[in-house]
């Protein structure tokens, strides 16, 4: 068990009260017990911590003299990591609990794995059972690809990265170090292009060869069952430390910039460039050939149907859930509004005739 010196030096916080305790994991503020470590990130939540009965909180500054100010049975006795972003160090040491029970893919190659001969696997990779791979592939170390993922001609896969079972990996597909994909997830379909050709006697729609690739950066997570399509003739892009939600679909030639968070369902047609450090909320949608600024943060369910300019703005759309018979008489006014409109203007036209 580490140590509270031992986990502040490795995670850049402060430390105050008893070095030497050891523990065992974290937990809520609620169930937290004394070999364990919780967090206080909100002052809602100031009361709930000084009554938690956690060996170990990590706070701020102002949240430590506010507990010390107001002391319990168990303040004196506690270890605080005093941190400036309690959240983070939260996250990082609680990555550091998991890896330590998180499981261990072994390297080797199961039996039952089809891998073409040109395909370069080094020895420390994990292939699991059933996992197709193709010619032409690389692998860089330490590559983990669990049960029944497919990995087609010419995909690369770089350090580190984790592919959990039944993804699929398409052609071309250039994938950074240390990234998860989680499991349903498929990399490099075809992206929808199709060219009308129609006639007063008929026609069909004539699909558009989807030519380019889907490149992906270091360190991005994408969620189970998402979709990013290859580009039509240029490359479909996710930039480094990007993080992406279940079920969100990316459509060819988009481009989502740096430490992006793109929660589930999603949707972003093609050629859409979205910044560096976005935040797009649950169901967001965006219509295609849009420029992102940097710094966005759009709310769920809200439709983007213009580029955003301006970088740091936080654009909503959505109106909040209510009765149905409520929503219909709303509804009616929202349909009547041109007509409001046009006596408002009719009232102000009378009153300066009238002056």
């Amino acid at each position: 068990m580490p140590t509270a010196i031992e986990l502040a030096e490795q995670f850049q916080a402060s430390l105050v009260g008893e070095a030497s305790t050891a523990f065992i994991g974290l937990a809520p503020l609620e169930q937290a017990q004394p070999n364990q470590i919780s967090f206080l990130s909100n002052p809602l939540y100031r009361l709930q911590a000084r009554d938690s009965a956690a060996g170990a909180l990590i706070v701020n500054k102002a949240d430590l003299e506010f507990l010390q100010a107001n002391p319990t049975e168990n303040t004196s006795k506690r270890v605080y990591f005093v941190s400036q972003n309690p959240y983070a160090t939260f996250a990082r040491i609680a990555q550091y609990f998991a890896k330590a029970s998180a499981p261990k893919y072994s390297p080797g190659v199961h039996s039952s794995a089809a891998i073409d001969s040109t395909a370069t696997i080094p020895a420390s990779c994990h292939i699991g059972p059933f996992v197709q791979i193709g010619p032409g592939v690389k692998l860089g170390e330490c590559v983990a690809i669990l049960g029944n993922t497919s990995v087609a001609m010419n995909a690369e896969i770089a350090s580190d990265t984790l592919i959990y079972p039944s993804v699929s990996i398409y052609h071309e597909t250039q994938i950074g170090e240390r990234c998860i994909i989680h499991s349903g997830a498929v990399i490099g379909a075809d992206g929808f292009g199709f060219a009308p050709d129609f006639s007063a006697s008929g026609g069909e729609w004539v699909k558009i060869p989807q030519t380019g690739r889907v490149v992906i950066g270091d360190d991005v997570e994408i969620g189970a069952s998402t979709t990013i399509d290859r580009g039509a003739m240029s490359d479909t892009m996710i930039g480094a430390g990007t993080k992406i939600d279940n079920q969100v679909q990316i459509a060819h030639n988009v481009l989502i910039g740096k430490c992006c968070v793109i929660a589930g369902c999603a949707a972003i047609s093609g050629s859409t460039k979205i910044g560096n450090s976005c935040i797009i909320g649950g169901a967001a949608n965006f219509a295609g050939h849009l420029t992102i600024a940097d710094r966005t943060t759009v709310s769920g369910n809200t439709s983007i149907i213009r580029s955003i300019t301006e970088p740091g703005q936080h654009f909503t759309g959505v109106y909040p859930s209510m009765p149905h018979s409520a929503w219909e008489k709303n509804a009616a006014i929202l349909r009547g509004l041109d007509k409001i409109r046009q006596r408002l203007r009719l009232l102000d036209k009378s009153k300066h005739s009238e002056s």
